[in-house]
């Protein structure tokens, strides 16, 4: 098992070459240049000697360094484990609140939630599983088999038969269909206990993985590709898989092994900011909202075409969140996961709302963000040549982080609501 160590860092911070408590290695900032690669990522920058990380949060492990990025609305703090600790959990529950990370399974019910990483919580909820698949008995499927054996069965392989068995006439080498638990679901889970057992630094995971390994049947090396995961056919008997294939899948593609030296692998689970605060304020009015309120309806990204050329695609506009009453369009929120500082909005997303405005045809537009306290600004756009406040309304709508997910989506609706029935 790796050395384990860990550096805890916030989105749009840097991390440099030995330079502060938080550094990096030349090694590590060498693996994190190559992840980078020419085409770059929009994960961090490289700047002179260092990183600079992006609006992406969770964590990239560079060999045995788990470089944690956690989220960050409000000012920044002196450093401290309880903050650490406060955002780490709001990120988890974020996460488990749109459905990113799924702890709702019966196979998650004992997960230590509250003392690990992501990173750790990901492979602790695949090793769950995993137990689980074991548990309840692994599913078996045809397969063609080819090869020599000692009985005859099948179809006997002529040719290959002649060319192998000349001084082997106890020999046949033919081809038959077997029904065994060797398939492809399987050689992906079994790839993935073994990247498992790589990269893991988790000393607590160690044994169970090992005792994984050692129970699950030993399965034919698998090159895997997106197009692998694609072709996977869920049925009645395979859905049981869904959660540790769809755990392996965001795992075994998201590694990126250092082919060079072999030390400093790179395994990137990073979430989008914007879209994570985007989900969120959507599956809470769901969740919060809409359920007490019939009259009201609301969809996410709904697209509107603005601009047709005369040759070409044409263009559209996407708002966040459409609300609708009563069946008819009736307000817009645009999410955006930065803190004003008592600053006003900039004006292309003023700009941006304002045209939601006009093609929607809604009442109400907001803009939606995180902060320390929570108030709602109601601004309306002037007249483009009189220069006097016309009716249409653009409200900059600030919510304050609650100390509990439940607690933050249940205010966070009731302030939602209170500037819909405004």
């Amino acid at each position: 098992m790796p050395a384990a160590s860990s550096i805890i860092v916030y989105e749009h911070e840097s991390l440099r070459l030995g330079k502060g408590p938080k550094s990096l290695t030349e090694s590590q900032l060498k693996a994190l240049q190559a992840f980078y690669g020419e085409q770059g990522l929009p994960y961090y920058s490289l700047i002179h000697q260092g990183v600079k990380f992006n609006g992406y949060v969770g964590v990239i492990q560079v060999g045995g360094t788990t470089i944690e990025i956690l989220p960050k609305a409000d000012k920044m703090p002196s450093e401290g484990t309880k903050t650490e600790e406060h955002w780490r959990n709001m990120l988890l529950d974020m996460l488990k609140a749109v459905g990113i990370f799924d702890v709702t399974a019966p196979t998650s019910s004992s997960l230590a939630l509250k003392s690990n990483s992501i990173l750790d919580l990901y492979f602790e909820l695949f090793l769950k599983e995993v137990e689980y698949l074991l548990h309840r008995g692994l599913i078996k499927k045809y397969r063609k088999v080819e090869g020599n054996s000692t009985a005859l069965k099948g179809s006997l392989q002529f040719s290959k038969h002649l060319q192998q068995n000349l001084t082997h006439q106890e020999r046949f080498y033919v081809q038959y269909n077997t029904y065994d638990v060797v398939h492809q679901w399987h050689a992906i889970l079994y790839k993935t206990l073994g990247l498992l057992q790589q990269i893991n630094t988790n000393a607590s995971l160690h044994s169970k993985i090992g005792a994984l390994l050692l129970t699950f049947p030993e399965m034919p090396e698998l090159i895997v590709t997106e197009t692998t995961f694609n072709k996977l056919v869920y049925n009645r008997k395979t859905e049981p898989y869904r959660k540790a294939i769809e755990i392996a899948r965001l795992l075994l593609l998201n590694y990126h092994p250092d082919v060079a030296r072999g030390t400093n692998h790179v395994l990137a689970l990073l979430f989008d900011m914007n879209l994570l605060w985007e989900t969120f304020i959507f599956m809470t009015l769901k969740k919060y909202f809409l359920k007490q309120h019939p009259e009201f309806t609301a969809t996410a990204q709904t697209t509107k075409y603005f601009w047709k050329p005369q040759s070409g695609n044409r263009s559209s506009i996407r708002p966040d969140i459409l609300i609708k009453r009563d069946g008819e369009n009736y307000a817009v929120l645009d999410t955006k996961w930065k803190n004003l500082n008592g600053y006003n909005p900039s004006p292309d997303d003023l700009r941006q709302l304002y045209v939601y405005h006009q093609y929607y045809h809604t009442e109400k537009v907001a803009l939606v963000y995180p902060g320390e306290k929570s108030t709602i600004l109601c601004g309306r756009y002037l007249h483009p040549k009189e220069d006097k406040v016309t009716d249409n309304e653009c409200s900059v709508i600030t919510l304050s982080i609650g100390s509990s997910i439940k607690e933050w989506q249940v205010a966070l609706s009731r302030e939602l609501m209170e500037w819909l029935v405004l």
